[in-house]
């Protein structure tokens, strides 16, 4: 065997090791091997929570008001007036508060809903009542629910911080007027009949009392 050969013979030996070597080190695919991670994973994750921020939209306002409109902008100046301030949780006070006084007006019980209205409403109110019992009246209701329930109008004055949001109330309720003798009069209390108002509640914002009052009634 000449020296030509026998040095070809170790240069293959020593790449059949190095092969060798390369695969016990580098393992080989068989299969089972994890997939090459997406080029998208490998990148930094943007935070997508929307943040309103100052002077962009407020949803809470937007859900109830036309961007920029005179109402919209009554409302953002209330929130600066009183951060604390929430369209959606005044409209669920308003909900409640609706069913409460018209309830409460309807049994003539005034002294039950006097902290939540204006002094000429609680006249008015009050003297709708006396009316009624000095010709022996009384009226049976019973309150169904609210169909409909939607922002109509604010207004804001930036001197005295004096609010007033204007709310339309569509209501289903029974009513019946009955006389000195227990006789109906006037409507059917097993009829449910569809009543609509336009209510409007007042109130300085940052005042110590959180109530706000009703300050106008209307159709």
């Amino acid at each position: 065997m000449n020296s030509s050969l026998i040095q070809l013979l170790i240069l293959a030996g020593i790449a059949i090791f190095l092969i060798l070597k390369l695969k016990s080190v580098l393992g080989t695919r068989d299969g089972f091997e994890k997939p090459p991670v997406p080029l998208d994973e490998l990148r930094p994750r943007v935070k997508r929570d929307f943040e309103v921020i100052e002077g962009g939209v407020d949803p809470d306002i937007a859900d109830h008001a036309e961007e920029g409109s005179d109402t919209a902008k009554a409302l953002m100046a209330m929130k600066k007036a009183e951060p604390s301030f929430a369209v959606n949780t005044f409209l669920q006070g308003a909900r409640g508060a609706y069913e409460m006084i018209l309830m409460a007006f309807e049994r003539g019980n005034i002294d039950e809903i006097r902290p939540f209205l204006e002094d000429e409403i609680e006249a008015a109110f009050t003297q709708a009542i006396n009316a009624r019992e000095e010709k022996g009246l009384t009226i049976e209701s019973k309150f169904i629910g609210l169909k409909e329930l939607s922002l109509q109008s604010a207004t804001f004055d930036p001197t005295t911080k004096r609010a007033e949001v204007s709310i339309r109330y569509v209501a289903e309720l029974t009513s019946a007027v009955r006389d000195k003798a227990g006789e109906i009069i006037e409507g059917n209390p097993k009829e449910i009949k569809r009543q609509r108002d336009i209510w409007t509640f007042g109130r300085t914002m940052g005042a110590a009392d959180p109530n706000w009052q009703l300050v106008a009634t209307g159709d």
